[in-house]
C-alpha cells in the first residue's frame, strides 16, 4: 500500500480563523464551559477531540447537558459498553427530536424567523418558529386523525418545501417514522424503498417544478398506493398550485385548516426509538432501510451544527439537497441548533448557475452547502461571485458527495472570498452526519479535509488492521457513536448490519473509503476502497485520477474502471470521458496522458480512452464505479445494479456493448 501520490511538502494555507473570530466561536464557548464545569483544560481543538473520543461517556454526557437536552427520564448512564455494533447510548432516557428542533430557548423566540423557502419559478415564503409550531401542531393532529400512531411510519413523496418539513416534525413528534423520497424518483426506485416500511400514510406532492419545466406525479402517486400493504390514507400537497386532486386522498391544505389552532404536544420516546429511515443507494439490489434514533440525531446535529458549523439562532443555514439525500435530513438539523433553515426546491442551474448564489445574497446565508460537482461546474464557468453578488453574510462554503478538488478549494478562496471558510466535509447515510470535516478554529489547507469532528474516533488501517499515519489506507472508526444505525429494516438478526461494517475489521467500522490522516491531523480521502486502482502493486483512489482528468475544462465528466480482477489477471485501465461540446478526444488526450503520467504515475495512464455521452450516476449522484466494473466483467446489467436506482438507466448501454465487443 503507498501512501498519496501529493507531495508531502506541507500545502497551501487557504483560510486561518483570527483569535477573535476563534473566541467567538461555539467551540471555544464549549471549551470554556468544560473549563468551568468540568475542570478540563483543553486548550485547542486537537486536544479537545483527543478527549471527545478518549472519554466517550464524558464527552457525550458533557454535550447533553451543554445543549440543556431535554431528557422527559433521565438516562441510568451515557453509555453501557464500548462495543460495536450493539452499543447501547443513553439508557432509561426519554426524548423527542421534534421537541428540540421546535423549542423556544436562549435566544430563541416564537417572533424568530425559522424556515425561508426559494422555488425555482419565484414561488417562497418565509416562517416564523411561532407559524411553525402552529402548522405542525395541526398536522400532527391530522395524523392522528389518519390513525398514526407510535412506531408507525410516514412516507412522504415530496421536495426540499416547507410541507415536507412540517409532516416530518408532526410524525416525530407523535414518535411515527419518517421517510422520504424526493418527486423525481420513478416508481420503482420509490417503490423499492416504502414498500419495505409498510406506511400507514403517504404524503405526496401532485408534482414539482425542475428545469423550468412543471411535471406532474399522480398517476406515480395512484400507482404507488396500490403498492403499499397496509396503508391507511394518502395526503395530497396542491404543490403546483393547480387545485390538483387524486380520488380517495385527502387535502393537505385542508388537513391543516380542519385542525388549526390543536395544541402542540410531544411524545417522550425512548433514545434510539426510530426517527427515521434513510436508504442506502440500492444499485446492486433491494436499498437497505438505514434507522436512526431521536436521541442520538439530536446529539449528532447540534455537535455538528451546533458547534462544527459554528451556527446558532440568528443565523441562517442553507445546503443544496433534494429530500432523497441525507443532507436534507442535515440540513433541517440546522433548527435544533436555533438557526433559520434556507430551503430551495429546484435546479441549481436554472435559469443559469448563478442562482444559488443570487439566493445567498437575498437571504444574507451564513453558511452555503454544496456538492463538489456543484463547485466544479461554477470553477469551469468562470463564475466569480463575489463580484457580482453582496455575499459580505456568508462565513462557510460546506462541500461534500464527492471529495473537493485542490482546484475547488482554489476557486472558492479566489472566487468567493479569502475570509470564507472552506468546509469539505465527508461521512454518509449510514451516520447521517460528516464524521471529518471543518472546525471555526482550525485552519483550511489546500485540498485537505480539515479534522476529524469532535467524538469520531476515525483512524486509517491498512489491511491487518493496523493503523496508519501518513499513508493511505481503510478509513475506520474505532468507537461507537450516538448515530450508528440503530437496525437495518427487516434485518432481525443484525446479519446484514455486521456484513455491511463491520466484516473486515471485528469490532470496528469500515466505511469504505481510502483516507490518508497527515502530521497535521487533516484528511485526505481517495474515493471508494472497493473500486480502487491497483496498478503494478501501485493503489490509488478514484479520486485522485477524477481531480487530474476533470481538472480539463473540455471533460465534463469521467468514469475510471480498472479490470484487474474483474474478469481478467491483468485487465485493462479504462477512462470513459464525457466531453464538451466541440472537442474531439485526439485533441486533448496527449495531454491527458501527460498530466496522468507527471501527476500520478506511468502506470495510472489508462490503457483507453472512450467517449461516452453520460457516466452513470445513482439517484443520489455517486458515480457507478463497481457496478460498472461488475459488467464489464461479463456480469449481466440485471444482477450488476437495478436501473431503478439511477439518474440515467440509459447511460448503462455503452457499457454493455463494450463489455459484450
Amino acid at each position: 500500500m503507498t501512501s498519496s501520490t501529493h507531495p508531502d511538502s506541507t500545502p497551501e494555507l487557504l483560510w486561518q480563523p483570527s483569535p477573535e473570530r476563534v473566541e467567538a466561536s461555539r467551540m471555544a464557548r464549549f471549551r470554556g464551559w468544560l473549563r468551568a464545569q468540568r475542570g478540563l483544560d483543553l486548550p485547542d481543538y486537537q486536544a479537545l477531540w483527543r478527549w471527545s473520543v478518549s472519554d466517550l461517556e464524558g464527552f457525550w454526557g458533557a454535550l447533553a447537558e451543554f445543549f440543556d437536552v431535554d431528557f422527559h427520564d433521565r438516562p441510568h448512564r451515557v453509555l453501557t459498553e464500548e462495543v460495536m455494533p450493539g452499543a447501547e447510548w443513553f439508557p432509561g432516557a426519554t426524548v423527542n427530536y421534534a421537541e428540540h428542533a421546535l423549542r423556544n430557548g436562549p435566544g430563541k423566540s416564537d417572533a424568530d424567523l425559522a424556515v425561508v423557502f426559494a422555488r425555482e419559478d419565484g414561488a417562497g415564503e418565509e416562517i416564523t418558529f411561532g407559524e411553525l409550531r402552529a402548522r405542525v401542531a395541526a398536522a400532527r393532529a391530522g395524523l392522528i386523525e389518519l390513525g398514526v400512531r407510535r412506531g408507525d411510519r410516514v412516507a412522504a413523496l415530496a421536495p426540499n418545501s416547507p410541507e415536507t418539513l412540517v409532516a416530518f416534525l408532526a410524525a416525530a413528534s407523535l414518535g411515527a417514522t419518517w421517510s422520504s423520497c424526493s418527486p423525481d424518483f420513478g416508481l420503482r426506485a420509490v417503490a423499492d424503498r416504502f414498500v419495505q416500511i409498510e406506511p400507514t400514510v403517504l404524503i405526496a406532492v401532485d408534482g414539482y417544478v425542475y428545469g423550468g419545466r412543471s411535471f406532474d406525479v399522480r398517476s406515480t402517486i395512484d400507482e404507488l398506493r396500490g403498492q403499499l400493504p397496509g396503508l391507511g390514507a394518502t395526503v395530497l400537497i396542491d404543490y403546483l398550485g393547480n387545485g390538483a386532486s387524486l380520488p380517495g386522498a385527502t387535502g393537505w391544505a385542508e388537513l391543516l385548516d380542519r385542525h388549526r389552532g390543536a395544541e402542540l404536544a410531544f411524545d417522550a420516546v425512548p433514545f434510539d426509538h426510530p426517527l427515521w429511515v434513510l436508504y442506502s443507494s440500492g444499485t446492486t439490489g433491494l436499498p437497505k432501510g438505514i434507522v436512526h434514533g431521536h436521541g442520538g440525531m439530536t446529539l449528532e446535529h447540534l455537535k455538528a451544527i451546533g458547534l462544527h458549523c459554528d451556527l446558532g439562532p440568528g443565523d441562517r443555514f442553507f445546503w443544496f439537497t433534494t429530500t432523497g439525500w441525507m443532507m436534507w435530513n442535515f440540513l433541517v438539523g440546522g433548527l435544533l441548533a436555533g438557526a433559520t433553515v434556507v430551503l430551495y426546491d429546484g435546479s441549481p442551474a436554472h435559469p443559469s448557475m448563478t442562482v444559488l448564489w443570487e439566493l445567498t445574497e437575498r437571504y444574507r446565508v451564513n453558511y452555503f452547502g454544496t456538492s463538489a460537482p456543484y463547485i466544479q461546474g461554477c470553477l469551469k464557468q468562470g463564475l466569480r461571485p463575489k463580484e457580482n453578488h453582496d455575499l459580505s453574510a456568508l462565513r462557510a462554503v460546506g462541500s461534500t458527495g464527492a471529495p473537493l478538488t485542490s482546484d475547488g478549494f482554489h476557486w472558492v478562496a479566489d472566487a468567493v472570498g479569502s475570509d470564507v471558510q472552506i468546509a469539505s466535509v465527508s461521512g454518509g447515510t449510514d451516520l447521517c452526519t460528516a464524521f471529518v470535516g471543518a472546525s471555526p478554529d482550525v485552519p483550511v489547507w489546500m485540498g485537505e479535509i480539515s479534522c476529524r469532528l469532535l467524538g469520531a474516533a476515525v483512524a486509517a488501517y491498512d489491511e491487518r488492521g493496523s493503523e496508519l499515519h501518513g499513508d493511505v489506507g481503510e478509513l475506520v472508526i474505532t468507537k461507537p457513536m450516538p448515530t450508528m444505525p440503530v437496525f437495518f429494516w427487516n434485518d432481525p438478526d443484525g446479519s446484514r448490519l455486521r456484513e455491511a461494517y463491520f466484516d473486515t475489521f471485528p469490532g470496528i467500522w469500515r466505511h469504505g473509503d481510502w483516507v490518508k490522516i497527515t502530521e497535521r491531523d487533516t484528511l485526505v480521502i481517495y474515493g471508494r476502497s472497493d473500486s480502487t486502482l491497483n496498478r503494478g502493486g501501485i493503489r490509488m483512489g478514484t479520486a485522485e485520477f477524477y481531480r487530474v482528468v476533470e481538472g480539463f475544462d473540455a471533460v465534463l465528466d469521467s468514469l475510471v474502471i480498472d479490470t484487474s480482477g474483474a474478469g481478467e489477471t491483468d485487465g485493462e485501465l479504462l477512462c470513459f470521458l464525457v466531453l464538451a461540446e466541440g472537442t474531439e478526444l485526439d485533441e486533448i488526450q496527449p495531454d491527458l496522458a501527460a498530466q496522468l503520467r507527471s501527476q500520478l504515475s506511468p502506470r495510472h495512464v489508462p490503457n483507453r480512452f472512450i467517449v461516452v455521452d453520460e457516466v452513470p450516476h445513482t439517484l443520489n449522484g455517486k458515480k457507478l464505479e463497481v457496478p460498472v466494473k461488475k459488467i464489464l466483467a461479463g456480469t449481466a446489467p440485471e444482477r450488476a445494479v437495478s436501473r431503478d436506482a439511477l439518474q440515467n438507466p440509459e447511460s448503462l448501454a455503452p457499457f454493455v456493448q463494450f463489455s459484450a465487443g
